[in-house]
């Protein structure tokens, strides 16, 4: 347990870098000139015609916009505002620091929120602003990202959130063929297939070295087992995949006779030691490392980090004679097979708006024309890939990306507030991997409903889906006995509140027509 000082220490220091970063913002450039599309609103700065400044934050993920940042003076020009971004690399420090110029009342006048929990805290807290009225003057908008889209930013019933359109239908699969081939083997379609390849790629020297140094699976935790989970026709166990539409009414995935059978099937796996064993501790790009290494025949993850390439040199470089394949998602007893299942209640980004700016018309409506703007087709070209005739060139509806956009615009995506057309963005970009884009895209996957649920009172999430995953680490490695399976679903509902939470998840989604 971490001491009160410790505790203390860090709040200060959070407290002080929101501070910094309250009186800095990322782009310094900008076209002080008139001529926003729309209304203007009051200026300010210098007099009537000046720019109305706009703070806003989101996480960078490491990203860093260019001195000459060609997206905000494009987006300054066109609109009559000066964008000051503040970007955090880190999602847990950037929560924090929100958190704390929440307390201070000192927030970003547009900026994204880590998901629904923090969003319900922001609006329980009374710190956000309910843009249920002002969506009338964002119609691009709204028929740019839909109904389905925009309730994903809804806190009861009010609009306090302005999702990003758009979600990546990814993963699946990778297996070594170059092994596959070496030891006479065909392509796996079902679990059981899988499993022998598995057992075969770590017992049979596959790379030829003479050495028991590799292992048939790996990936990120539970993330590696879910077409797995997918071949019993249920969902992962992780926080975001625990509700979907089965039989016509909404299930929970724990309560699904199934699950049994899944941990039973990923047990097999891991008893017979042809599972990384590391794979419950892999984080980032750990278990894609051992992949390019050549220490696992079969990865659980995405085109993007395998097909691009600086990670095809990488994999090559490593070994010259590998060769990765894509691989559907393997048959179960029943002839069920899911890939990695999609929460079509998240979105891509949760952007929103402080209450204070009820207050500040000028900078409320700045807001409002920056995402009706690049929800047009110019405006979402201009921050998919950069600037027409320069980045990308335009014949018909077709655009092609030039070499300067290929070498500069790929930061564009920090100015994509209203999100983008995913697969035809993502094929669009990266034209010479459409292939695996499409294949990817076109993998069966369940539905999962987390996203739209707001937690109930009295429910912690955070608390129960620690718990989940502890218990189900024990199942799959033999420390809980399956047949004990009901006593952790009843530990679950007394101690942390879980049926609680169902009966609420459900009842919410039966009235966003979920089923019904």
């Amino acid at each position: 347990m971490k001491s009160a000082k410790r505790i203390g220490f860090g709040a200060l220091a959070a407290l002080l870098l929101a501070g910094m970063l309250a009186g800095c913002g990322g782009g310094k450039g900008g076209n002080p000139a008139a001529g926003a599309n729309g209304p203007q609103g009051a200026k300010e700065g210098n007099g009537a015609g000046s720019p109305v400044k706009l703070e806003v934050a989101q996480i960078s993920w490491g990203t860093t916009p260019p001195a000459d940042d060609f997206m905000k003076k494009a987006l300054d020009e066109k609109l009559n505002v000066s964008l000051e971004m503040t970007l955090v690399g880190d999602q847990g420090d950037y929560e924090n620091q929100i958190n704390v110029r929440a307390a201070s009342n000192n927030l970003p006048d547009l900026f994204m929120v880590t998901g629904k929990p923090q969003l319900q805290k922001l609006v329980e807290s009374g710190s956000l602003l309910d843009l249920s009225e002002y969506l009338d003057k964002m119609p691009e908008y709204q028929s740019f990202t839909g109904e389905d889209v925009l309730k994903k930013g809804r806190i009861g019933g009010k609009q306090y959130a302005l999702p990003k359109a758009g979600q990546a239908l990814s993963y699946t699969y990778w297996i070594r063929k170059d092994w596959l081939d070496r030891l006479n083997l065909p392509v796996p379609t079902t679990v059981d297939e899988l499993f022998d390849v598995a057992k075969a790629f770590t017992e049979q020297d596959p790379d030829g070295n003479g050495k028991p140094d590799t292992f048939g699976l790996s990936g990120t935790n539970f993330d590696a087992f879910e077409p797995i989970f997918g071949a019993y026709g249920i969902t992962n166990i992780m926080d975001t995949s625990q509700f979907y539409v089965r039989g016509g009414k909404v299930a929970n995935t724990f309560y699904q006779p199934e699950m049994k059978e899944a941990l039973t099937a990923i047990k097999r796996f891991l008893d017979a030691g042809v599972v990384d064993p590391e794979v419950v501790n892999n984080k980032g790009t750990m278990a894609k490392d051992k992949a390019f290494q050549g220490k696992v025949g079969i990865i659980h993850t995405e085109w993007a980090q395998m097909m691009k390439p600086a990670d095809v040199e990488a994999w090559k470089g490593a070994n010259p004679d590998a060769e990765w394949v894509q691989l559907p998602p393997p048959a179960g007893p029943d002839g069920q097979k899911f890939g990695k299942s999609i929460n079509i209640g998240a979105s891509g980004g949760l952007w929103v708006v402080p209450k204070r700016l009820e207050n500040e018309p000028e900078k409320l409506n700045k807001v409002l024309e920056l995402f009706n703007y690049t929800s047009t087709p110019e405006g979402n070209r201009l921050v998919q890939f950069g600037i027409e005739n320069t980045h990308y060139t335009l014949d018909g509806d077709k655009v092609t990306i030039t070499d300067k956009g290929r070498e500069e615009a790929s930061f564009t995506w920090l100015y994509q507030f209203s999100g983008r057309p995913e697969t035809e963005y993502l094929k669009t970009k990266f034209a010479d991997l459409v292939e695996y884009i499409d294949f990817e895209a076109s993998i069966p996957r369940i539905e999962t409903l987390d996203g739209f649920v707001q937690s109930p009172a009295g429910y912690n999430p955070a608390d129960a889906n620690r718990f989940i995953e502890e218990e189900m680490i024990k199942f799959v490695y033999g420390k809980n006995k399956l047949e004990d399976y009901d006593k952790f679903l009843q530990t679950l509902e007394k101690t942390f509140n879980y049926k609680t939470y169902v009966d609420s998840a459900v009842e919410q989604l039966n009235g966003l027509g979920y089923g019904q």
